[in-house]
C-alpha cells in the first residue's frame, strides 16, 4: 500500500524535481502535482513532464494533497506555507526538505497551526540547481533525517519515512535541535570554509595572473564544487542556524590555532597524529557506502 497517493512538491529545483523523478521511477500510480513561484521555472518543469499538474499558484496545488513537501529556502518556509495554509486539506501531512530543523519547525508550526508537520531533510544534493538539475537516483542510499515535532502522530511520521525509503533513502529520527547541531558541522561549517577559501583564491587571482584557476589542484576544485552551491539557499541556512553554526566555528577557530602553532614549532608528531585521524574518518565514511572509494573520488575524465 502506499503512504501516500496524492502529493504536491512546492519548489522545483534540484531537490523538488528530483524527489518528482524518483516518485515516477518508484511510486508510479502518486498523482504528482508542482508549483514554483517562479513561472518560468513552472513552464520547464511542465515541459520536462515532471508533474501530473503544475498549478498556478500554492493553493491550487495543494488542494486535494495528502502529502505537500516545501521545497523552497529555509528562509522562505514561513511565508511559502502560509500561502497555502487556507487551502490544505484537515488529514494532509506538511513536510519540507531543508537543512535547519528548528527553526523550520518554528515557521510551519506558526504558519499552520493544528496541521500534521514531519519535517524531513534528504542529506544529498549537488551544486547545481533548477528543475533540469534532478536525477531519480539523489536519493539513493542516503540519509533523510526526519525531526518531528513533540506529539507528532507516530504513524504520520512512519508514513512519510516509508515514502523516502521508497526512493532509495535511509531513515534516521532526530530531534529539531540536535539535527542542526550535528550538520552544523558536517555540513554547514564546510560550506562556510569552502565560500571562504574559495572567495580568498578570487582575491588572490588579481596577484598570481590566472595561475589560481590554472593551476587547481584536487583539493581546490573540491572546495570550487561546493561553493558553487546555491547562494540563496546557503544565506538562509547560516541566518536560519545561526547559533550551532558560530558554535562550531568557535571549535573550528580553536582547533586551527592549534594546527598552526604545531606548524610554526615543528611538532611533527602532531601532525602526523591529525593527519591518521582524519584519514581514518574518510575510510568510515567509504565503509557506510556515502562516498565513491575509486581513484579521483569516483571522477571520470575525458
Amino acid at each position: 500500500m502506499l503512504p501516500f497517493a496524492r502529493v504536491t512538491i512546492i519548489g522545483i529545483g534540484l531537490i523538488g524535481s528530483s524527489i518528482a523523478r524518483a516518485t515516477r521511477v518508484a511510486m508510479p500510480t502518486v498523482r504528482l502535482t508542482g508549483y514554483d513561484a517562479d513561472p518560468d521555472v513552472r513552464a520547464t518543469a511542465d515541459a520536462l513532464q515532471l508533474f501530473d499538474d503544475v498549478a498556478d499558484s500554492s493553493g491550487a496545488a495543494v488542494i486535494d494533497a495528502d502529502l505537500v513537501i516545501l521545497c523552497v529556502p529555509v528562509g522562505a518556509m514561513g511565508a511559502a506555507a502560509a500561502a497555502f495554509a487556507a487551502d490544505l486539506p484537515a488529514d494532509a501531512v506538511v513536510s519540507d526538505v531543508g537543512s535547519c530543523k528548528a527553526e523550520v519547525v518554528r515557521a510551519l508550526t506558526e504558519a499552520l497551526p493544528g496541521a500534521t508537520i514531519v519535517p524531513a531533510h534528504p542529506v544529498a544534493g549537488t551544486e547545481r540547481s533548477g528543475p533540469d538539475a534532478g536525477f531519480a537516483t539523489l536519493f539513493h542510499k542516503r540519509w533523510c533525517i526526519l525531526t518531528p515535532p513533540e506529539g507528532t502522530d507516530p504513524l504520520a511520521v512512519e508514513r512519510v519515512a516509508e515514502f523516502w525509503r521508497r526512493l532509495g533513502a535511509d531513515i534516521e529520527t532526530m530531534a529539531p535541535d540536535h539535527h542542526d547541531r550535528v550538520l552544523a558541522i558536517t555540513s554547514h561549517l564546510p560550506h562556510l570554509i569552502a565560500y571562504t577559501i574559495v572567495g580568498t583564491a578570487s582575491d588572490m587571482e588579481e596577484v598570481t595572473r590566472s595561475e589560481v584557476i590554472k593551476y587547481s589542484a584536487g583539493g581546490f576544485r573540491d572546495f570550487t564544487r561546493i561553493a558553487a552551491s546555491d547562494p540563496t539557499m546557503w544565506r538562509d541556512v547560516f541566518l536560519a542556524n545561526r547559533e550551532a553554526v558560530l558554535e562550531m566555528l568557535q571549535r573550528f577557530s580553536e582547533d586551527l590555532s592549534a594546527l598552526q602553532r604545531a606548524i610554526r614549532w615543528g611538532k611533527g608528531d602532531e601532525l602526523f597524529d591529525l593527519f591518521s585521524k582524519t584519514r581514518a574518518i574518510r575510510r568510515g565514511i567509504i565503509e557506510q557506502g556515502q562516498d565513491d572509494p575509486a581513484p579521483d573520488f569516483g571522477r571520470t575524465h575525458d
